[in-house]
């Protein structure tokens, strides 16, 4: 039986810099928050937990820190959040994703000159919600064709358009036309990260040719849940797992292809363990 892995699977560029980052800092002893988790794998955020590292999630939490050194994760974090860490004189690291960063200074700029903001994403996601606190108004969040049809403002308002990093990008295309074709004056910016187009491309490419595809990543990764949606378009028998313990396969003879492909916050070991059991055991 043959194994496919994807080229482009496991720690994107944003998530392999703050996970270095904060495993730097909790060598060095120092007392260690992250204000929330600093990317979405229960894996990496256990052996974090197990060196020590704390996660805080509110700004009563950050207010309450002494001593010690607070990291942002990796999705970012509101305007608010930053500024208080000053103001309290907490020493803080922003491992904020350089490419999350960059909608960040979008929409501040964008909102200053009287833009409004619309995201396309997954409203209630940490980077989401830490892009909305960088406009100077009230953002607003689609996440659906429905709701893009949906949506409304006055005519004379201008719209900045950026999209989460991790959004489905034929959804996110979808979604423009449909707003743009309402006639408003629009700017698109697509904040798509491009490790996640290529990412999701090969996905759907391998799921296209194989009899089972599996997808290895967070339960809470929004781009992890996409590459599962785009690999069951493509086929049927995908599974979504956390870790290899995860995996409860009895594959028939007639499986000729085993795909797999894994999240953006996916350590390296817990593919190679999926890799080498299906290898080996199929």
């Amino acid at each position: 039986m043959e194994v496919i892995l994807a080229e482009h699977a496991g720690f994107c560029f944003g998530v392999k810099r703050a996970v270095e980052q904060v495993y730097e800092r909790a060598r060095t002893g120092k007392k260690l928050y992250t204000y929330g988790p600093i990317v979405h794998n229960e894996e990496v955020v256990k052996d974090l937990e197990r060196r020590g590292v704390q996660i805080i999630d509110t700004p009563e939490q950050l207010a309450g820190i002494a001593e010690g050194i607070v990291m942002i994760r990796a999705h970012g974090v509101p305007k608010k959040v930053i500024e208080m860490t000053k103001k309290e004189g907490i020493t803080c690291v922003d491992a904020t994703c350089p490419f999350v960063k960059r909608i960040h200074n979008i929409v501040e700029k964008e909102s200053a000159a009287g833009k409004k903001i619309v995201i396309i994403g997954n409203a209630g996601h940490p980077e989401v919600e830490g892009i909305m606190g960088w406009a100077q108004d009230k953002a607003t969040v689609l996440g659906t064709p429905e709701e893009a049809q949906k949506f409304a403002c006055q005519r004379d308002e201008e719209i900045c358009i950026v999209s989460q990093t991790t959004f489905n990008y034929n959804k996110f295309q979808d979604m423009v036309e449909i707003i743009m074709e309402k006639g408003y004056n629009v700017s698109v910016v697509n904040t798509i990260c491009n490790a996640t187009e290529e990412r999701q491309t090969e996905a759907r490419e391998i799921a296209s040719k194989v009899d089972v595809m599996i997808v290895i990543g967070g339960k809470h990764s929004s781009n992890t849940q996409k590459l599962y949606e785009i690999c069951m378009q493509e086929c049927a028998n995908t599974y979504f797992i956390q870790t290899l313990g995860d995996l409860h396969l009895t594959l028939p003879e007639s499986v000729r292809r085993v795909g797999i492909t894994a999240g953006a916050s996916t350590p390296n070991n817990i593919i190679e363990e999926v890799q080498n059991y299906v290898r080996i055991n199929f």
